[in-house]
């Protein structure tokens, strides 16, 4: 694979395949779509097998400069890795959950999907300052267009609602890349993570960025686009934005605050970690009140990305490998739980969750996979949701126990809404006769609730195929972190950070 430039190559076929959309019937467009996608998850997959975690730490780099500062620099390490491989396998998915609901200018839609595939993937490529912030902002367009002209009632309100939060997040971004490359004489990314900026300076910056990354995240309280956004997409407009555009937020923090700015990483360590705590409880119990099934799973988002940040800002190698195990596992439970919400929206066009019951009479297939989705949304070991939030937890509890303690019972509340959910739709009495004659999964759903079975499985027993490949990178950001001297429980007492011994951090990084 050397000197083939395969990434420039993800980012421009999907480009090229929407253009060719444009000029298709409905039906040709569909079939162009998902054999583009497929050939991406096929360079996906050569990516990660190609993929040395012992090598360069960065790989797959290419670089054109193009005028002044600006370049078309592209590489990944072992995290942006994993979040392509995400973004890769869900997309095909994604077409083929599209491919009977949408009825309406599908060539239009297929264009604005293959659009956002080559989007995201360049987010999590560029190693260029400018370069990531066109790909990141970029990305709000096709699925600003997905809400607004494929979403249900209300989709313009809510079109408007994702796309002024998640801009307005962004100028202030913005201003602190030109401040950075002025100070740092460069706009490229991995010399950026290894530049000391002036302390005083970190702090703006690392709020300027956390606007940004706090929105897409989201956190709470700019999370409120999220479940409007959520309810109005189509379905596959769901499954893609809860599966990888909410974790650009969590990429954003371990790509540029943590290792950019650690100084005031650990300055505003409660700050992060109390937003996150108040985000895991309290949206947690707006979930349970909820009568809409998406608008449910929507909260439930919002809780397991406070997961991400809490392991994020841990400060330790438990807590980021756990935030990145919570994204990855969460960007396949969301999405399938959005798919299958899909699957019987489709049949009774409406989501409602009292409209239904007693559906493992007779969908027993579709019972079976909602109800895994359903264990591993809840973190039954075994699934992926099992090892990060478990990891996430470790790191939460070695920087400080009442995160820890707080961040449980956001566990506790997701098993009651969950499995309040779950037993609400598929258990109870079948009385509704519209509800009775719903028949079982049809071969195009299984095909696609299959494969995500078999990654949540697959993550659930197996975490080291995952890990692996992140563990140097995590590394790294965790040394920037050690720099700094937090230290959890002791900065509490000390009410500033203490130094750690450089042994004590050397042995940690080991474990």
């Amino acid at each position: 694979m050397t000197g083939f430039p395969i990434l420039t190559v993800m980012i421009a076929l999907p480009v090229v395949a929407a253009i060719a959309c444009l000029f298709m019937s409905a039906q040709g467009a569909r079939w162009t779509a998902l054999l583009t996608t497929f050939a991406l998850l096929a360079a996906g997959i050569l990516l990660w097998l190609g993929f040395d975690p012992a090598g360069a730490q960065w790989q797959y780099v290419e670089r054109v400069d193009l005028f002044g500062r600006f370049s078309w620099a592209l590489g990944i390490d072992g995290i942006a890795l994993m979040l392509i491989v995400l973004s890769v396998f869900l997309m095909p998915i994604c077409i083929g959950a599209s491919w009977e609901a949408i009825e309406k200018r599908v060539p239009e839609y297929m264009a604005a999907f293959l659009l956002m595939e080559s989007l995201m993937i360049g987010v999590f490529a560029a190693q260029d300052l400018f370069l990531f912030y066109i790909f990141f902002e970029a990305g709000l367009i096709p699925m600003y267009l997905i809400i607004g002209i494929w979403g249900g009632a209300d989709r313009i309100y809510a079109s408007y609602k994702f796309f002024l939060y998640t801009l307005l997040g962004s100028v202030l971004m913005l201003v602190a890349m030109l401040w950075m490359a002025r100070e740092a004489g460069t706009t490229d990314i991995p010399t950026l993570m290894a530049h000391d900026f002036p302390v005083q300076a970190q702090t703006w910056l690392f709020l300027a960025f956390f606007a940004s990354f706090a929105v897409k995240m989201p956190m709470w309280p700019v999370h409120t686009w999220l479940p409007d956004a959520h309810v109005q997409a189509p379905t596959a407009g769901s499954v893609i934005l809860a599966g990888v555009l909410l974790k650009m937020g969590g990429y954003g923090f371990i790509r540029f605050s943590l290792p950019m700015f650690p100084q005031a990483s650990a300055e505003l360590f409660w700050l992060v970690m109390g937003l996150s705590m108040v985000a895991v409880v309290y949206t947690s119990l707006v979930a349970l009140v909820q009568s809409d099934m998406k608008k449910l799973i929507a909260y439930s988002s919002v809780a397991h990305m406070a997961f991400v940040t809490i392991g994020l800002f841990a400060f330790n190698r438990q807590g980021l490998e756990g935030a990145m195990l919570v994204m990855l596992s969460h960007g396949l439970v969301s999405g399938a739980l959005f798919l299958c919400v899909g699957v019987i929206y489709d049949r009774l066009h409406t989501r409602e969750i009292a409209r239904y019951g007693g559906l493992s009479d007779n969908m027993p297939k579709y019972a079976l996979f909602f109800m895994l989705f359903t264990m591993a949304s809840v973190g039954l070991p075994g699934t992926s949701g099992f090892v990060g939030e478990f990891l996430s937890l470790v790191g939460g509890y070695k920087a400080n126990s009442l995160v820890a303690f707080v961040a449980t019972t956001g566990i506790i509340l997701g098993a009651a809404y969950m499995l309040y959910l779950y037993a609400r739709v598929c258990y109870g009495k079948l009385d509704k006769p519209d509800v009775a004659a719903m028949p079982d999964l049809s071969k195009r759903e299984l095909a696609l609730l299959a494969p995500i079975a078999i990654a949540v499985l697959w993550m659930g027993v197996y975490p080291e195929s995952f890990l692996k490949p992140i563990r140097r990178d995590i590394g790294v950001v965790v040394a920037r972190l050690e720099q700094t001297g937090f230290q959890g429980d002791a900065h509490v007492t000390a009410g500033k950070p203490s130094a750690i011994p450089a042994a004590a951090a050397h042995e940690g990084a080991h474990h």
